[in-house]
């Protein structure tokens, strides 16, 4: 009983306070993501008539707008810092949701997504640019892993909350949850405004006006972590965005099952990654990394069995499961990738290293709904064995990547163990007898 409440005090992150306000107001916006998220694809197809192969653009141009607008949002960072990059981001998501519900064709859909691209490209980079300089470094492996554990309390929540709402023969239900969505953001914006973010000293600021996206560009390694993100966003986290479509359209899974499969999703990374992220220290990041892409292989060949074999309730046990799995997968990248980033990046360039790295996001955003879109509406069951082999090539490809690394960025820091100094002086026995 002792060691077990000594390893669950061992998994408290001690990150600063200001750390955890963050992540508080990381929830409440992911909450608003989480209702919208899952059923993104099913209001644009089911409910305005626009088809798969529309709704995969719109996605890809959402994406195509954040990696163009992802140069500007990292020099912006490194001149007006991580937290109002952030700001500015989360006002104009606002404001693209709010207009959501006035879709009617195809290129209204286009224009939107372009626009909630514009603030993502602010968004992921001002967020992890201010998560990294509140923190040690030592300990950024733990505010990463607490930031995902944020995201997908919310995202949990948010859709099983979604699911409740969502309702295909009643459009204002889907208007109800945009505007929650957009609120969501607000808060987020509101908490930030009491937040102060550390800069760097002058002379680095100096010197990264020299420097700027040529000294980002000239760092291979980098360069090559962030080709291996197109791949993982693209058949990892965009395939499994298509899940819930796939469920509902092929495997006759219901609105309530698709919010319940997402609850899965989210609350196991809830429960497991703080423990996860524990276990990571110490151990070799790229390793992490692949371990992840086999799982995510595994996950997908999992739905391809519960759409071919199943349907309705059944099927949404499977996908539950594959969800889950997908999910374990997941907590191996927050403590490892991001963290890996910043380690990699000096802290005048950091602003510019996180907005490449989201603009990799991006790309994958592209890639994954430009082909899994109308490779779903063609053949549904192709998508998942083709996601399944391109992860098993992701895997190989991080090993070998490790090999070229600094050996000091290879590892996840383990922080020193805090000696524990005893309440009482050691009896002296000897002195004792006397």
């Amino acid at each position: 009983m002792t060691s077990l409440a000594s390893y669950i005090r061992g998994l408290d992150p001690h990150l600063p306070r200001v750390v955890w306000l963050v992540q508080a107001g990381g929830v409440v916006n992911a909450l608003g993501n989480g209702v919208v998220f899952p059923f993104a694809v099913i209001y644009l197809h089911n409910v305005r008539g626009i088809s798969f192969a529309d709704a995969g653009f719109a996605l890809a141009i959402g994406g195509a707008a954040a990696l163009t607008a992802g140069l500007v949002a990292g020099t912006l960072v490194d001149r007006i810092g991580g937290r109002n990059t952030l700001v500015l981001g989360l006002l104009v998501q606002a404001v693209a949701f709010t207009l959501f519900p006035l879709i009617r064709e195809p290129w209204h859909a286009y224009a939107l997504f372009a626009v909630d691209g514009i603030g993502t490209a602010c968004f992921w980079p001002g967020q992890s640019t201010l998560l990294s300089r509140l923190t040690p470094a030592e300990d950024r492996h733990a505010a990463f892993a607490l930031q995902r554990v944020s995201m997908n309390l919310g995202i949990g929540i948010g859709g099983v909350v979604g699911g409740l709402i969502a309702t295909t023969s009643d459009p204002g239900s889907f208007t109800r949850m945009f505007m929650l969505d957009a609120a969501t953001f607000l808060v987020f914006a509101a908490v930030l405004a009491t937040v102060r973010e550390p800069f760097p000293d002058e002379p680095e600021a100096h010197e990264e006006e020299q420097g700027g996206y040529r000294a980002v560009l000239r760092d291979r390694n980098f360069l090559a972590l962030t080709g291996l993100n197109v791949l993982f966003v693209a058949v990892g986290y965009e395939v499994f965005a298509l899940l819930p479509p796939f469920a509902k359209n092929y495997a006759g899974v219901s609105e309530r099952w698709v919010g319940f499969i997402w609850l899965a999703n989210t609350l196991l990374i809830v429960l497991i990654q703080l423990p996860v992220s524990k276990a990571l220290e110490g151990r070799r990041r790229m390793a992490a990394l692949a371990l992840m892409n086999v799982l995510w292989a595994t996950a997908a060949l999992l739905v391809l069995a519960g759409g071919e074999l199943l349907n309705g309730t059944s099927a949404a046990l499977v996908f539950m499961t594959a969800t889950m799995v997908f999910a374990l997968g997941e907590t191996l990248q927050g403590p490892t990738q991001a963290p890996l980033v910043a380690d990699l990046a000096p802290d005048h360039l950091r602003g510019r290293y996180f907005a490449l790295g989201s603009m990799s996001w991006s790309a994958g955003s592209i890639l994954g709904p430009a082909i899994g879109g109308p490779l779903l509406g063609w053949h549904p069951l192709a998508v998942w064995p083709l996601a399944a082999a391109v992860c098993v090539f992701s895997a190989t490809a991080c090993l070998a990547l490790e090999r070229r690394l600094p050996t000091r960025v290879r590892r996840t820091p383990k922080p020193e163990p805090v000696p524990v100094t005893p309440l009482t002086p050691p009896l002296d026995f000897a002195t004792e007898r006397l």
